[in-house]
């Protein structure tokens, strides 16, 4: 029996051997295969990053006004030795994750292509220019040298002007009219909305988006009321919560009938920094322009040097001085009977009673600076009035002193000591020179880093694509008296008394109608100075109803407008509250400029956001 049990033994010390082998050899390929697959998982994870980047680099680069160009390697052994592409589309490698990631990019045989939006869509009916691209990404592990990951990402970028919206707002956005206000063009806004009628009625006719919440209801305090707020959904009006007694957040899983007209949560989108219109050689609108007319001042606001208004090139050292100086605005021929300080170009100034300031100006005269870039090379030798290498002329005006750009030490969007600089522009109504045999411009963007006064009709006498752009945007009407002789009738304007500013007060002298058709781009004070959460309750902005800053008695004269209200930022160079207006506003017929739509017709050089689509994101299992 004893013999028996020693082979018994041994067969089942082999069987349990045998079977701890097995599971030894079970482990190392489980733990191998989890290895594996942990490394796949982040190998994945990381060439996912690697497209993300390149996609986001295409996007910064249209950001930056400009297009993608360039070379894609050979997809045949890509990003290996020589084969490595230029430009926009090159090959470019990352350190993901322990993990060496190699991207490229290639771009579609037919960009770009122009499109408009589809319905229900984001911006749906909007004009774009859409191009598409595929990114191409590798994941190679740093210590195996073996590639984890191919993988394909085709997206669309997509331009979008934002003079295509009655509305843009890059910040919490109000529409809180009293007369009845149809807006016919769509909403955006990259903050909250808050939509009231003063007691009539508010429509809009286009689609409204907003990054943040929709409310119905004032912001500057929690009332509300039954006046009608209508959208349009998309065929026909819809009232937005009839009865709100106070300030009502409306919620999006009650935007169902609208049918995709109102959207909620959307992505914000990218718009262009308010630095992007300052007299720098990196700025796109003063670099591009075909014009730059700079009044120098000094620290008491008045002329300086014996030449203060000066022509000069992108590369001027905003110093002063003007020693960089290409020509000066004297050698502009005059109309007859006229002399240049009362026609072309001249220092001039102002009160501003909501600056509670004397501002000291740049005065243009549109028509005149017309005809003398007419008659001179200011711009270009042979340059003619309707050349269109930026869709039409651009030009820049601004005030350089000690005071260009004041401090904002604490941060809160507002300088903590304003200057008292501005810009005036008049004689517009009729956009085109009256010398003999000159051509009609084909569009006109004026620019400015200072707060602009558009003084008396503009763009009204056969209309061209124009814009205006600025810190803020002042509106004169046809009866301000450019002399500014009484400004300051009745000593009103020296008064801190509010109770003189009534609609029939004296001491403010009465507007009368005017047009202009000019797509406006400013900035606007927020309500309570902040945007968001924390501004409720705070000082009223003023609504979009008050874009515009007015200065006059209005009563019984229309403002009639159309263009488009696009606001990116707070005035960084002026702080006068909403609050300090003295003025009785329009009667406003306003409405979105619908000729926009067709992007031929857009204004030189219109700002723009940008967003991507993704199309189709694929895993290549084979190389």
């Amino acid at each position: 029996m004893k013999g028996f049990s020693l082979p018994v033994v041994l067969m089942l010390l082999g069987v349990v051997g045998a079977i701890l082998a097995a599971f030894v050899a079970t482990t190392q390929t489980d733990l191998k295969s989890t290895r594996f697959s942990r490394s796949t998982v982040s190998g994945f994870y990381a060439a996912e990053g690697g497209l993300n980047l390149r996609a986001q680099t295409i996007r910064n680069t249209f950001q930056g006004y400009n297009v993608p160009a360039g070379t894609s390697p050979d997809p045949e052994n890509a990003c290996v030795g020589g084969n490595n592409g230029d430009g926009d589309y090159a090959c470019e490698t990352f350190d993901i994750n322990n993990r060496e990631v190699r991207t490229y990019v290639t771009e579609e045989p037919d960009n770009p292509t122009v499109l408009t939006i589809p319905p229900g869509e984001r911006y749906q009916n909007l004009n774009a220019q859409e191009f598409r691209y595929t990114a191409r990404s590798e994941s190679v592990n740093s210590g195996s040298d073996d590639t984890e990951a191919l993988l394909e990402l085709r997206f669309k970028s997509r331009l979008v002007p934002l003079f295509q919206f009655a509305a843009f707002y890059n910040k919490d956005l109000e529409i809180l009219p009293g007369p009845t206000m149809v807006l016919s063009g769509p909403v955006h806004t990259n903050g909250d909305l808050y939509l009231f009628s003063d007691g009539n009625s508010l429509t809009i006719q286009g689609q409204v988006t907003a990054a943040g919440r929709l409310f119905r209801g004032r912001k500057n305090n929690a009332t509300c009321n039954n006046s009608p707020v209508n959208v349009y959904d998309p065929a026909s009006p819809r009232s937005l919560v009839p009865t709100c007694p106070t300030r009502t957040e409306v919620l999006s899983n009650s935007l169902g009938p609208w049918n995709g007209m109102i959207q909620l949560g959307v992505p914000e989108v990218t718009v262009p920094e308010p630095e992007v219109f300052d007299p720098v050689a990196s700025s796109i609108y003063w670099n591009r322009a075909d014009l730059r007319i700079v009044l120098n001042v000094d620290a008491s606001n008045n002329p300086t040097g014996a030449n203060p208004i000066q022509i000069v090139d992108p590369n001027y050292v905003l110093d002063g001085v003007g020693t960089s100086a290409v020509t000066t605005a004297t050698t502009c021929p005059v109309r007859p009977g006229e002399t240049l300080s009362t026609t072309v170009v001249h220092a001039n100034q102002m009160y501003n009673y909501r600056e509670r300031a004397w501002i000291r100006l740049l005065d243009v005269d549109l028509g005149a600076l017309l005809d003398c870039l007419h008659n001179t090379n200011w711009f270009g030798t042979n340059r003619p009035l309707d050349e269109d290498s930026e869709g039409g002329l651009v030009f820049h005006f601004t005030v350089v002193g000690p005071n260009s750009n004041p401090p904002d030490n604490n941060d809160d969007g507002v300088p903590d000591t304003p200057n008292r600089y501005g810009v005036r522009v008049y004689n517009g109504a009729n956009l085109s020179s009256i010398a003999g045999g000159s051509p009609r411009p084909r569009g006109l963007t004026i620019v400015s880093d200072q707060a602009m006064y558009v003084m008396g009709s503009y763009n009204s006498v056969s209309p061209i694509p124009a814009a205006v752009m600025s810190d803020s945007l002042n509106v004169l009407s046809n009866n301000w008296n450019r002399t500014d002789a009484n400004t300051t009738a009745g000593g009103f304007q020296y008064q801190d008394d509010l109770t003189n500013c009534s609609t029939n007060a004296p001491y403010y002298r009465q507007a009368s109608s005017t047009t202009i058709n000019a797509a406006f781009l400013s900035g606007t004070d927020s309500t309570g100075n902040i945007d968001g959460v924390g501004g409720q309750g705070g000082a009223y902005n003023g609504g979009l109803e008050n874009y515009p800053r007015f200065h006059e008695r209005w009563t019984g004269a229309t403002l009639t407008y159309r263009g488009s209200f696009v606001s990116l930022g707070k005035p960084r160079k002026v702080s006068g509250p909403w609050s300090y207006q003295c003025y009785n506003p329009p009667t406003r017929n306003w409405n979105y400029d619908v000729s926009f739509n067709n992007a031929a017709n857009l204004p030189p050089i219109t700002p723009r956001f940008v967003y991507l689509r993704q199309e189709l994101f694929v895993r290549d299992f084979e190389r």
